[in-house]
């Protein structure tokens, strides 16, 4: 698992509140940093499918070679909630998803802008609560974490991260999205304000 040639499933995504798609790519990156692999699909803005759209990304790519699926991030393109367990039971492949920042809930929200906020809020409460890690970079980050320990699951943080907080599957994943997003290649994501890039 910590060898360098494990393989990891880098996933992360973009968009701009207000477009109808988000763009989420997948990166498949070895242990020594060498990536040979990635797939791409979008999301509904605002809606309950990023589960689908990732599994959509790991069936694509085909690679039974992939060790672990490391996410960007839970609640991804506005309120859309990724099922980690669905996730799991569809790949069978140890997961880990990696936040940076606390979080005050998302109840609130979820009441306030979607009439299936109970569908949404126990998706979310279904991830469980989020453990901190401090990496060898100096920097703490969030995570959560299926199929693996939580001592494994620090030690490959440690191996993909070179600098600051951001595993390296997840950051050339999220330059990825943004580079497609603002490429206008996918003109339902076509950026029209700000893009949103907090992860909660």
């Amino acid at each position: 698992m910590i060898k360098r040639g494990v393989r990891v499933l880098g996933v992360a995504e973009s968009f701009v509140k207000g477009s109808k798609r988000s763009v989420i790519s997948g990166v498949v990156m070895r242990g020594d940093l060498q990536i040979d692999g990635f797939s791409f699909a979008t999301a509904t803005v605002g809606g309950m499918d990023a589960t689908q759209s990732i599994l959509k990304i790991y069936e694509d790519l085909n690679r039974k070679d992939v060790n672990v699926i490391m996410l960007n991030g839970c609640v991804i393109s506005w309120f859309n909630i990724v099922d980690l367990d669905a996730v799991y039971a569809a790949t069978a492949k140890p997961l880990i998803a990696v936040t940076y920042e606390e979080s005050e809930g998302l109840e609130k929200y979820l009441r306030q802008y979607f009439e299936d906020w109970e569908q949404r809020l126990a998706v979310y409460r279904r991830l469980g609560e989020r453990q901190r890690v401090m990496l060898q970079t100096g920097h703490q980050i969030l995570v959560r974490f299926i199929g693996i320990t939580e001592r494994k699951t620090r030690l490959l943080l440690n191996r993909f991260t070179l600098q600051g907080a951001v595993p390296e599957p997840l950051r050339v994943a999220r330059i990825l999205s943004r580079s497609i997003l603002r490429s206008g290649l996918i003109p339902e994501a076509t950026p029209i304000q700000r893009e949103e890039t907090k992860k909660l």
